[in-house]
């Protein structure tokens, strides 16, 4: 299954479109900020799921968690924007709520900086931005036997 992962989109849908166009995933991650993005995009996609969290941009969302842990192919993953997990002070809150959930992949956005690095076991994946000034970049993930291969592009 390959996942396309976005974060920080901040209102340039064009931007996803043209990526989904590219890469044409089975599932798409959005990562917040903002999640109305997200919606959108899965208004022009209705054939591929779109699985999204609310950003610290994006207002009181109570239809929508903070976070959400769940398995795609035996692959368990939790993704988050990353804001209640203060991640511009750095990534070792959001780490250790992935490796305490038994996330094999952890997801997080917020900073709009690109990361993707293998640790022990987790992925730890921030797409960026896809929606900033400057290289607009995204992140794939594909999950095989139960694990992943995740990497990342920019537009």
């Amino acid at each position: 299954m390959k996942l396309l992962i976005f974060s920080d989109s901040h209102g340039n849908v064009a931007n996803m479109e043209d990526i989904v166009r590219l890469e044409s995933p089975d599932r798409i991650l959005h990562l917040g900020d903002l999640a109305r993005d997200a919606e959108a995009l899965a208004a022009k996609f209705p054939n591929i799921p779109v699985t999204y969290v609310p950003g610290n941009c994006d207002g009181r969302r109570p239809d929508l968690p903070e976070e959400r842990i769940f398995t795609l192919d035996n692959c368990k993953i939790l993704m988050t924007h990353g804001h209640i997990y203060h991640v511009k002070m750095g990534m070792g809150m959001a780490v250790r709520a992935a490796r305490e959930a038994g996330a094999q992949l952890l997801c997080f956005g917020h900073t709009h900086e690109a990361f993707c690095e293998f640790e022990n076991g987790l992925w730890i994946v921030n797409p960026g931005s896809v929606g900033t000034f400057g290289p607009h970049t995204y992140a794939v993930a594909v999950l095989e036997d139960g694990g992943a291969v995740c990497y990342l592009s920019h537009l």
